[in-house]
């Protein structure tokens, strides 16, 4: 239904979701009650719609915005159906030998039921909102609705319209990203997952598998109150037997009190819990089998997006590298300046030598023949605040009673030095000795795989206009709207650079073509980017290669046609998405939240721009 009418009878629905949780201390006289098998799938109805949050001047939120949510669930729910089946079709693993393992079908066994979690929206308090909400498979595991792209950044969570700070970022390769770690001798930290790296594995020892522990319990994303709620719905979910067969008979065999089902159909940060973070209430033994259900979750869905069906090596590059494929002549052009004059390998590491002196050619065999195209670092790449983030205009409460940025503008971006101070939005730092390291990397974020950076729908073939195309976002905060832009900014950033913010740039100029904003952090530059020399063909040539880097080139690509959307046509890539811009409001100075927390950054955010040195 449509938000407006959505709002219809709000205060009622607060109140009744608000009432349910202060019947605890009632509750708790009750029986214990053990759901799920003895509760049939599907017989429940889901909780009732609380008012929309809509905080957003006119512009932020997509005019589609409900019949496209509506549109990803109908997707989703035709991918859930689909997994359940080949759940029930594979053939049962033989537990045996030492250690004991899953022989046979095992590893499939895991994976399906990561992808059966993956694409579960039952996990989230409203029903609505499952992981793959925010990561579909035709777009490469990034955001599933163009309109989104363009306008908000960050996607709507279980409350709408909660959305986060950042844009979706693609999860394929995701596993072979590293744990969290810093090498001192190059004094730089490599690994972990999310764009600030705050999923470092430090548990277990596996980031991807705690990055998956994070969006079913953030408060803008799916929103359960206590990673108790996970244990709690997987006792409930139709493929509950195939997690005890993954994970051991009375895996799921947890004593949750009857106020429990109420407590997880309450999004998180409501005013209710009074900051509790562990609002069901259960016994030490069954809270030690909830967390282990919880790990369990984060490691079934890391072995889905480990599996072929997401990191597939199966693009013309991989083909091209094991002698079976031809790449175009703008294609090895693309392919050569890569790793030559446009220096992306330097970052996107291909396991090639980097060519940077005129005339240096480079005749080696490939260093490996799956390279992941990421060195697991982070980078400031100089990204201009962006006034279109939904993120900056959630300062006032929403019907749960939650503001999720009362700074407003007065938010910076920080990245990973935000989560080494522990700060705002971001999420405790586990070792301590990395604290001291925050103002070398702020405003840095992790160097994302290149691969599957250009994929789309199989019926929109590009995501570059005049298409027909699928519209993406790029970048930490979804500024840069086509790969010839991304180019063009990697290539030209300190050549057309403006001390103004997005918006701004001055009359006679074209954001993101000959003008490129201030940087929202200035900090820490990566300065061997910025003015690279090259020709508008050339910016062409690369965007060519990277699209040879796009999975289901040697094998189909899982899903990839399941986008029922319709894909964008007219205007130009260079321009893309410029008739959206909007200008940035007067930015008040960096909030204490943020900037004021210690170890302090290096140089006042807001302050003079200190341009790269360029010869």
């Amino acid at each position: 239904m449509h938000r407006r009418q959505w709002a219809a009878g709000a205060a009622a629905s607060a109140l009744l979701l608000g009432g349910l949780i202060l019947t605890h201390t009632v509750d708790a006289k009750k029986p214990d009650h053990r759901p799920g098998k003895h509760q049939p799938p599907g017989k429940k109805k889901p909780p009732p719609p609380a008012a929309i949050y809509d905080p957003y001047p006119p512009g932020i939120l997509p005019a589609d915005i409900d019949a496209e949510l509506a549109r990803v669930l109908r997707e989703i729910d035709g991918i859930e159906q689909e997994t359940l089946a080949q759940l029930r079709a594979l053939p049962p693993p033989v537990l045996t030998g030492q250690p004991p393992t899953l022989q046979g079908t095992g590893q499939r066994l895991i994976q399906l039921l990561g992808k059966a979690m993956n694409f579960d929206k039952n996990m989230s308090p409203n029903r609505n909102q499952a992981c793959s909400s925010c990561h579909m498979p035709y777009a490469g595991f990034s955001g599933p609705i163009p309109s989104v792209n363009l306008t908000m950044v960050a996607y709507p969570g279980t409350v709408h319209f909660r959305a986060g700070k950042r844009t979706a970022q693609r999860y394929t390769y995701s596993p072979y990203f590293p744990v969290l770690h810093f090498n001192a001798t190059q004094g730089l930290f490599f690994g972990g997952n999310f764009w600030d790296s705050r999923a470092t594995g430090y548990i277990l020892q596996q980031p991807d598998a705690e990055q998956a522990q994070h969006p079913p319990v953030d408060t803008q994303e799916m929103g359960n109150p206590d990673t108790a709620c996970i244990a709690f719905k997987l006792s409930q979910a139709e493929y509950r037997p195939f997690f005890e067969q993954a994970w051991g008979p009375g895996a799921l065999d947890i004593k949750f009190l009857p106020d429990t089902e109420a407590i997880c159909a309450t999004p998180g940060g409501a005013a209710v819990f009074g900051g509790n973070v562990t609002p069901v209430r259960l016994k030490p033994e069954d809270r030690l089998k909830a967390n282990e259900a919880f790990n369990h979750w984060g490691q079934s869905i890391d072995a889905y997006e480990g599996s072929l069906d997401l990191s597939a090596f199966s693009s013309k590059f991989d083909a091209f590298l094991a002698g079976n494929a031809t790449l175009t002549a703008d294609e090895m052009a693309g392919y050569q300046l890569f790793d030559g004059k446009g220096n992306c390998n330097s970052c996107h590491v291909d396991g090639r030598g980097t060519t940077l002196s005129p005339g240096q050619t480079d005749t080696s065999n490939a260093a490996t023949v799956n390279p992941v195209f990421t060195c697991f670092g982070s980078a400031n790449e100089g990204l201009p605040l962006n006034p279109r983030n939904a993120f900056y205009y959630q300062t006032t409460p929403d019907p749960f009673g939650f503001t999720a940025n009362p700074l407003g503008f007065g938010y910076r971006d920080l990245g990973l030095g935000t989560f080494l101070r522990s700060g705002f939005g971001s999420a405790p730092n586990p070792n301590s000795t990395w604290t001291s390291q925050a103002p070398s990397v702020d405003g840095q974020f992790q160097v994302s795989t290149a691969r599957n950076v250009a994929m789309t729908p199989t019926q929109c073939p590009t995501t570059e206009a005049p298409g027909p195309y699928f519209q993406k976002e790029l970048f930490h905060n979804g500024y840069i709207k086509s790969l010839k832009q991304l180019v063009h900014f990697y290539n030209t950033r300190d050549l057309y650079s403006f001390d103004v913010t997005s918006g701004h740039c001055p009359p006679g100029t074209t954001e993101k073509v000959d003008c490129w904003p201030r940087p929202e952090v200035p900090q820490n530059l990566d300065c061997t980017t910025g003015d690279l020399g090259l020709t508008d063909q050339e910016e062409n040539q690369i965007v060519a290669f990277l699209q040879t880097l796009t999975d289901g080139f040697t094998t189909p690509y899982p899903d990839r046609d399941t986008f029922t959307g319709t894909c964008m046509t007219g205007g130009s890539a260079a321009t893309q998405g410029n008739e959206l811009l909007i200008p940035t409001p007067p930015l008040p100075p960096c909030a204490p939240q943020v900037c004021g927390v210690p170890p302090l950054p290096s140089a006042n955010v807001d302050g003079p721009l200190i341009p790269c040195p360029h010869s």
